[in-house]
């Protein structure tokens, strides 16, 4: 006879299902709510998040300083001022060298459109002078149309300029902060917390720091791969401004995509008014390549060891994050994944079974165990041999 279907055991499935999903709603409204607070802070948290990032890659030498037996507002004092100085140093590496051959780069961008104009008049495009001239009166004309959306654009630009420059500086004095405190804020922290809060706050934000300057590192090598490569094809090439090209490709690194667009354009750009269009297409190829290597291979591997996350996760966490926040959805994309996964395990850690022993047949033995399970002994008498 065919398997009837039990009513008890059916309401019982479906009262556990609405339940599960009663609870996985209300977990999904916290969650939402948490990120709308979030979004309505984030003019503090932004410069938070950009000082934590900006101490973990600051926090080895003021840690090697303070073991030295430095104070700790004199070793913070002295990493924010090294900071900055290496700062300016790279931006001094990038635009010196530019300043200083302005000219040839402004004769070759003359000549490379001239180069494309008379490509673009012979075949198959045959596009003559008079096409040329009328395409660009209409796109001054339109220019001219749209005045006033440019300036709103400009404003706009001219806003968030200053928005990234407030950011900038409080992300500089919170790592002044972190790096002068940053020790006394977890025992701080245990202190505020009552009961096991003071036990497993600090420990999840432990392993939250040290995840971050996995993050850190594993992003600092990637563009150290990148600049490598793609500087010594660069350097084959005979492409001027090798180093600048190099140092602005290991610092766009860290902001994704549009950060290796941008390095990848420049070097493409003074490729072409240089060298001209057949060298331009080969550092094309290159910088295609190198970025399809970093961004499907090296990142995931070295960011899957780092964080403990598979390398597929990381490829859909950069995905999801760029899809719902742009760009700087993809640079948090995956320190939050990651630091998703650290509160995960530590749940799985406080919320799992204890391993048992495995039993043995041998008798128990030791101070502690009675009398009745050990086993029986013969004395000897005294003048045996």
């Amino acid at each position: 006879m065919p398997a009837t279907l039990s009513s008890t055991r059916t309401r019982a499935a479906l009262r556990t299902t609405a339940r599960v999903s009663v609870e996985l709603l209300l977990v999904l409204v916290a969650a939402a709510v948490a990120l709308w607070l979030l979004g309505r802070m984030w003019s503090v948290v932004w410069p938070l998040i950009v000082g934590l990032l900006l101490t973990t890659l600051t926090w080895p030498l003021a840690r090697f300083l303070r073991r030295c037996g430095w104070p700790p507002a004199l070793a913070a004092s002295v990493v924010t001022v090294t900071f900055l100085l290496v700062a300016a140093g790279i931006v001094a590496l990038i635009a010196v060298p530019v300043a200083s051959q302005s000219g040839e780069l402004t004769e070759g961008v003359v000549e490379g459109i001239q180069r494309l104009r008379e490509w673009a008049a012979g075949p198959p495009l045959n596009i003559g002078n008079d096409q040329i001239s009328s395409a660009s009166d209409a796109a001054i004309a339109r220019m001219q149309d749209s005045v006033g959306s440019m300036v709103t654009a400009v404003f706009t630009g001219v806003s968030t300029v200053v928005n990234g420059v407030v950011t900038a500086v409080l992300a500089l004095f919170l790592m002044f902060f972190f790096l002068k405190d940053g020790p006394r804020f977890l025992p701080w922290l245990s202190r505020q917390l009552p009961g096991r809060l003071a036990t497993d706050v600090p420990t999840v934000a432990a392993r939250g720091w040290e995840t971050l300057s996995a993050f850190v590192r594993s992003q600092a090598f990637v563009g150290l791969l990148d600049a490598v490569f793609i500087g010594l094809g660069l350097w084959i090439l005979g492409v001027p401004l090798v180093l600048p090209l190099a140092v602005l490709t290991f610092v766009s690194a860290f902001v994704p995509i549009v950060g290796a667009l941008f390095a990848g354009l420049v070097a493409v750009l003074i490729a072409l008014v240089s060298n001209g269009p057949t060298d331009a297409l080969i550092v094309l190829a290159i910088i295609v390549v190198v970025q399809q290597l970093e961004g499907n291979v090296f990142q995931p591997m070295i960011q899957s060891r780092g964080l403990g996350l598979h390398a597929a996760m990381v490829l859909l966490a950069v995905t999801l994050g760029g899809s719902l926040a742009g760009i700087v959805g993809s640079l948090l994309a995956v320190p939050a994944a990651a630091l998703i996964a650290v509160v995960w395990n530590y749940l799985r850690e406080q919320l799992s079974d204890p391993p048992q022993e495995p039993e043995s047949d041998e008798p128990p033995t030791g101070p502690d165990v009675p009398s009745q399970h050990l086993a029986p002994t013969t004395t000897q008498p005294s003048g045996a041999a």
